[in-house]
């Protein structure tokens, strides 16, 4: 079997069977009605000719002109241009900008691929070759449109190359301070984002550096610009809102002082220089430190206003100003301050005082992309001021792609969400398609962290939200199940096995992941104020961040109500307002998001909360087990390099949510004190604490938080020079059994393992999942590193001893937590 990387995704067109190919028939010529190599036109005729040749094994000649007597040929071009080579477009339905026309079955035989634009074509070619490459080869005439016109991805890309939350290697468009010199793996990705139809991306990170605006940097934009034009995607980048005062040299960056406004004219008009089509400016702006407006006095208004202005001159740029503007240092003792109020206090009075050329960018979320929100409500609060929904390819809370977690349900249920503005149908696919309230540009955005990595992403699974996300920003009421299915096709092949074993896990993914990382509308219990990976939930108070639990040891949850707490439900239009106020019809699973209540209290289903955390938690993490096990089934369907990648990554998966299940467990159980009714929690019988074995050169160290540590502690050796070995005679029955160790693998060296039965060896290891694992690695014993392996079928004897050699490796001292010894069926 082809070994393959993970660097075509979605675009391998592997060659399809004899029987499946000689179904199909044989083209004459590709006919592409514009020959200039950077039009999207020309791409759309060179991908066909690419995707034919290897699928179907049909070498076919491009050409540039209709003749009559035409038959056998694929035709693609714009709809003028097919008008114009004297094209019959008399059957082609009404076409918005970027939309489709399919023919397949043409009574010439020919195949006839007309966009409304440049960009349409290459999508209507695209969507041809993903038809052929999943054996689909039945005919089809039909139209297909967007649903909105604005369908972007923004990078978090930094000049010096790294990439803030970025899971799969360095950038592809810097380093050192510079824009990369190659363009090669720019255009691989500029073509995966054509053939989703994603039509621009924003290349730098929100939070920017002035530093971009630097004359070599201006020219490394025009050079990705170049490389991306080809495949229909432009490119905008993010500013800083202080470069003026910063780089400029100016003493101020008062959006109404005339010099700031002179020196944002003058830059912009260089970048057009070099970018005569960039698409807009991005803009974070005080939010989490950084300078904007409010810094001057000024209205958030006043300015995106001076960079639409700057804009104007250029054309149809636009400034995506993002909503996420709230104050980080917060007084969780005031009962009324919420962090998730912040978005429409601060933009709702604003409404109508933007430009035209604005839009404002917003989370999906009123908070930052938990596992589970209800929609902002500044998505009902802005009738006048045009706006985007955010979305987060990247998992910054969900897993940070070492845990898979398929996010097209979840963006299809805030989609779906009806926010009845003014009484009357309102679902939030219709607010930003711009159809419910008139607006005329508005749409998609999501951060996205492709790297240098083959992966792109740093799993191969994750890449299908990638590729979900632009099936759902074109069509919004797309079926989640479909696209996995289509995306599995596409990216692993065509047998049944696999697309059906994919699917369930990728289906089961996010909710297993929200019951054992935190549930009823909790949020992501992670460690808000390190990495936002592992699990640490009692960072989420005492802090300014405003992520709060407000966690006691009677009660939990945020008190979102009018009536007695923050208001935040009266921000949602009445009839939504009405069922989130009150306690008996909001949804369990948005509960604590709402309603501060004892843990005693009783759900729709009976349980007490306290309760249903304890299931859910154990319930999610035994469910993560099941995934290595599904995923072995496909081994030898898969090349081996893909699926032994995939493998790791779930088999990863599976113990780490043991350490977020007990973690939460505990942490609740120890602040409230409540035994879990199944008396799991804090109870494992086939468990062996590390600091309960016989130590030489090893010593028992306290971990922070204390819950991310079965019992609370582990063991280090004594110095980062000797050895440590851990033993214990073992009582259990004689018998096969799986051994697991839980350890810590954190930043500062790469220990080294040996666990043995007697003197027999049976199982090495080292610390170095930050060579292999791409999320935010820890420095510190804690949630973040906390990790497992295991060692499957050992045949334990009664009286055997069980011994762990651990040798240190700069400062990480071979750190043991515990041993379990699980006959068959138990997961500990």
């Amino acid at each position: 079997m082809t070994i393959e990387s993970g660097l075509d995704g979605w675009l391998r067109y592997a060659p399809l069977s004899a029987a499946l190919s000689n179904t199909q028939r044989r083209y004459s010529s590709i006919i592409v009605l514009n020959t200039d190599e950077s039009s999207p036109v020309y791409t759309a005729g060179k991908e066909l000719q690419d995707g034919l040749k290897k699928m179907l094994r049909q070498q076919i000649d491009i050409h540039s002109e209709l003749t009559p007597g035409l038959a056998s040929s694929i035709v693609v071009g714009t709809l003028d241009s097919f008008s114009s080579a004297g094209g019959n477009t008399s059957g082609i339905p009404v076409l918005k900008e970027d939309g489709f026309w399919l023919n397949s079955h043409a009574d010439n035989d020919c195949v006839y691929i007309v966009g409304q634009n440049e960009c349409g074509a290459i999508y209507g070619a695209f969507e041809y070759l993903m038809r052929l490459a999943q054996g689909n080869f039945a005919s089809i005439a039909s139209a297909s449109n967007p649903s909105a016109p604005i369908r972007w991805v923004n990078q978090w890309d930094n000049l010096d190359g790294t990439i803030e939350r970025g899971y799969a290697g360095p950038s592809i468009f810097f380093r050192a301070g510079e824009v990369v010199k190659d363009m090669t793996r720019i255009a691989q990705f500029a073509r995966l984002l054509a053939s989703i139809r994603v039509n621009a991306v924003v290349v730098n990170n929100v939070n920017a550096n002035p530093k971009l605006f630097s004359e070599s940097n201006l020219d490394g934009l025009r050079r990705i610009a170049d490389a991306m034009r080809p495949w229909g995607v432009r490119i905008g980048i993010s500013l800083y809102f202080d470069s003026p005062k910063e780089f400029g040299g100016l003493p101020t960056s008062d959006p109404l002082d005339p010099a700031v406004n002179d020196w944002w004219q003058d830059i912009t008009a260089k970048v057009y220089q070099k970018v005569p089509d960039l698409v807009g400016y991005t803009i974070k702006a005080n939010s989490e430190g950084q300078p904007g407006p409010l810094t001057y006095n000024r209205t958030l208004a006043d300015g995106a206003n001076m960079f639409a202005r700057a804009l104007k001159p250029h054309g149809d740029g636009i400034v995506m100003y993002r909503a996420f503007v709230y104050n980080h240092h917060l007084d969780e003792s005031v009962w009324i301050h919420d962090r998730a109020n912040a978005a429409v206090d601060y933009f709702k009075e604003l409404d109508g005082e933007f430009d035209d050329n604005v839009i404002v960018q917003i989370k999906w979320g009123p908070i930052d992309f938990q596992v589970r929100e209800p929609p902002s409500p500044l998505l009902a609060n802005l009738r006048k001021t045009k706006a985007a929904i955010e979305f987060q390819v990247a998992q910054e809370y969900l897993g940070q792609q070492s845990h898979f977690v398929y996010m097209a349900p979840l963006w299809r249920e805030i989609l779906d969400f009806d926010m009845r503005i003014d009484g009357s149908p309102s679902r939030i696919r219709d607010i930003v398609s711009g159809e419910r309230l008139g607006w005329s540009r508005s749409g998609y955005t999501t951060v996205l962290n492709i790297g240098s990595d083959t992966t792109w992403i740093g799993h191969h699974l994750s890449m299908s939200n990638l590729y979900a996300y632009g099936r759902i920003a074109w069509d919004p009421l797309a079926d989640p199940v479909l696209i996995i299915q289509d995306w599995t096709r596409l990216t692993f092949g065509l047998d049944e096995n696999v697309v059906d074993t994919i699917t369930k896990i990728s289906m089961q993914s996010w909710p297993t992941y929200e019951n054992y990382s935190g549930n009823l509308g909790i949020q992501t219990l992670c460690d808000i104020i390190y990495t936002h990976y592992g699990p640490s939930p009692g960072s989420q108070d005492g802090n300014g961040w405003g992520q709060w639990t407000r966690a006691n040891a009677h009660s939990i949850g945020m008190d979102r109500t009018v009536a007695t707490g923050s208001g935040n439900s009266g921000q949602y239009p009445p009839e939504v307002a009405a069922r989130f106020e009150d306690i008996e019809t909001t949804p369990d699973n948005l509960l604590l998001w709402f309603h501060h209540v004892p843990y005693t209290h009783r759900l729709k289903s009976g349980k007490t909360v306290i309760q249903h955390f304890y299931d859910a938690h154990y319930e999610g993490a035994a469910h993560a087990q099941t995934f290595p096990s599904e995923w072995a089934k496909l081994k030898g369907l898969i090349d081996d390099h893909r699926f032994e990648h995939v493998a790791f990554k779930l088999q990863y998966q599976a113990g780490h949510a043991l350490v977020w299940r007990d973690s939460v467990n505990y942490f609740y159980f120890t602040k409230c004190g409540i035994p879990d009714e199944k008396n799991r929690v804090g109870n494992h019988p086939w468990r062996i604490e590390a600091e309960d074995m016989q130590l030489s050169g090893y010593k028992v160290a306290s971990v922070t938080p204390a819950e991310a540590a079965s019992g609370g502690k582990a063991i280090i050796t004594e110095s980062n020079k000797a050895s440590g070995t851990a033993q214990k005679e073992l009582t259990f029955p004689t018998g096969t059994y799986d051994i697991a160790v839980n350890y810590f693998d954190h930043l500062g060296g790469r220990a080294k393992y040996g666990i043995f039965l007697g003197e027999k060896l049976i199982g090495e290891w080292a610390g170095n999942l930050e060579d292999r694992l791409g999320h935010d690695f820890s420095e510190y014993l804690d949630g973040h590193s906390a990790t497992r392996v295991t060692f499957h079928g050992v045949q334990v004897e009664t009286g055997d001893l069980l011994k762990i050699v651990g040798q240190p490796d700069g400062s990480e001292l071979a750190p043991l937590d515990y041993v379990s010894i699980l006959p068959e069926g138990i997961i500990d």
